[in-house]
């Protein structure tokens, strides 16, 4: 005997919660990984997100913590972490009504955040010099870095979610 299913889309809101939070924590490491073969800036210059909290005004130089005799910014560190978490949850909750946003298996999706904040928002803030105007090695880090940023959530939410618009028979 034959049942007549029919397919309904399964938004699940709090797995794809749970699958940025953690996409986006565990991507923000990845990124940080690139960073050690391929450094995002010529030596001397500050990173965005330092360059950001000085602009808004906080002591950035004081937001230190010591970890096996190396001085570490925290300040910069929650700044990264905000953003790969903050874009982790953007994406696994933009993947469940528009799945376009998974193409290329999140690295799209990873080039597109590349080039808007490192080809406008930065530049613009003065922040952090456009992409066209940074050594070859430098966008190379930087795009690098963002497509396994952005592959690295895309795994975590395909783990946790299934394909995008997962479908179930009822």
């Amino acid at each position: 005997m034959r049942v007549n299913a029919t397919v309904v889309p399964s938004y699940d809101y709090k797995t794809a919660l749970a699958a940025g939070f953690l996409g986006g924590n565990l991507s923000s490491f990845v990124k940080w990984g690139s960073e050690i073969p391929f450094p995002p800036r010529e030596a001397g210059r500050i990173s965005p997100p330092f360059a950001i909290l000085k602009w808004l005004g906080l002591n950035v130089e004081a937001m230190t913590y010591t970890f096996t005799g190396h001085v570490l910014n925290y300040g910069v560190a929650l700044m990264h972490q905000g953003f790969s978490v903050f874009f982790g949850l953007l994406y696994c909750l933009t993947a469940l009504t528009f799945p376009l946003v998974t193409l290329g298996q999140g690295m799209a999706f990873g080039l597109i955040v590349t080039v808007l904040f490192h080809g406008l928002l930065l530049p613009l803030g003065g922040w952090a010099p456009p992409l066209w105007q940074i050594s070859g090695h430098e966008a190379f880090s930087e795009v690098f870095g963002h497509l396994l940023w952005a592959w690295s959530i895309e795994i975590v939410r395909r783990d946790m979610m299934g394909p995008p618009l997962n479908a179930r028979r009822v």
